[in-house]
């Protein structure tokens, strides 16, 4: 009996999303109310609440289920040995492919990343803990490799490189990247570049100083 319960739960639970899914992608997220998603559920509006508190939770759960696809992305397509910049590709290459199936939701996602200020702080910082969390084993595995250095503050490379992310998929929104493979090798090239860095090779190491 408690199994049953817990799949229905599961199962409105993900009624709610999707219905969220459809009805942000069709007339955004601003225009669409408590008692659409709802209806759009076939569920009472009450029951929304029961599960999420507002719209800014629901797209919270828009976001659990992303990492829960990146993670399995990652897991299912990439070793432990894999070189550091190809598994980040796989990674955020999933992470767009999941973003990018609905436009709407992806662009609140780049809204509120940027200029947060609808997410629930309670259920915020979790998401950013377990996003850490995938990322920094990636860093730190590198570093045992010699990718990277070993000095460096892994919390600060996670969001250097997701900021990278970030730049790229707002170039595909903006129209600048027109396919998957070009976001791909837009990543890349920036990945790339972050790993070597920008200054010649025959002046690394000689400071700025006299």
């Amino acid at each position: 009996m408690t199994g049953k319960r817990e799949a229905r739960k599961i199962q409105t639970r993900a009624a709610i999303i999707d219905a969220a899914l459809h009805l942000f992608g069709r007339q955004g997220y601003e225009n669409t109310s408590i008692d659409q998603l709802a209806r759009a559920a076939g569920i009472g509006k009450g029951t929304v609440y029961t599960y999420f508190k507002s719209k800014s939770e629901i797209f919270l759960g828009f976001c659990e289920e992303q990492l829960s696809y990146v993670y399995g992305e990652l897991a299912g397509k990439s070793c432990q040995d894999s070189p550091l910049i190809e598994s980040l590709l796989t990674l955020f290459m999933g992470e767009f492919r999941f973003v990018s199936r609905n436009r709407e939701f992806g662009r609140i996602l780049m809204r509120e990343t940027v200029f947060p200020k609808e997410l629930t702080v309670d259920r915020s910082g979790p998401l950013d803990s377990k996003y850490i969390d995938i990322l920094v084993p990636l860093f730190r595995r590198a570093q045992q490799r010699g990718e990277l250095r070993t000095d460096l503050e892994l919390t600060l490379v996670v969001g250097h490189f997701y900021a990278l992310y970030i730049m790229t998929v707002g170039a595909w929104y903006m129209g600048r990247l027109l396919t998957e493979e070009d976001v791909r090798m837009a990543m890349e090239a920036l990945f790339q570049q972050a790993m070597e860095g920008l200054v010649p090779a025959e002046n690394r190491g000689d400071g700025c100083h006299e």
